[in-house]
């Protein structure tokens, strides 16, 4: 079993930044991972992927405002971040930082961020609050 740990959750005002970090144990080199969120009311929604090959993609809502990126200097830890900027009210919700064995956008195709069968372990979740 593979555990997420999620932080930088927080409330801030529209136009806003916030960092979230992603950390889990080097269970394999080559992994994918995704950021989801989930609204109060609404489903959980894939916002942004890192695939094994490098590559990242988002979804239009964030594209320009949010960055995906990974930081492998600890070889007993990886840990992902997820740069936003310019936050929108309709950025709230509750994060999820999920991960599996890649590459996922060979198996599941380049929306595999979306998609949550195609990820075996999931974070607690961090909330973040977007006023406007």
């Amino acid at each position: 079993r593979v555990q997420l740990v999620e932080s930088g959750g927080g409330s801030v005002q529209s136009g806003g930044s916030l960092r979230l970090s992603c950390v889990f144990p080097e269970y394999t080199p080559n992994y994918c991972v995704a950021w989801f969120r989930q609204a109060p009311g609404k489903e959980r929604a894939g916002v942004a992927g890192s695939d094994s090959d490098g590559s990242t993609t988002y979804a239009d809502s964030v594209k320009g405002r949010f960055t995906i990126s990974r930081d492998n200097a600890n070889n007993d830890k990886n840990t992902v971040s997820l740069q936003m900027n310019n936050l929108e009210p309709d950025d709230s919700g509750t994060y999820y930082c999920a991960t599996d064995h890649g590459p996922c956008g060979g198996r599941y195709g380049s929306n595999y961020y979306t998609l949550e069968y195609a990820f075996g372990w999931w974070g607690q979740g961090t909330q973040v609050t977007v006023s406007s």
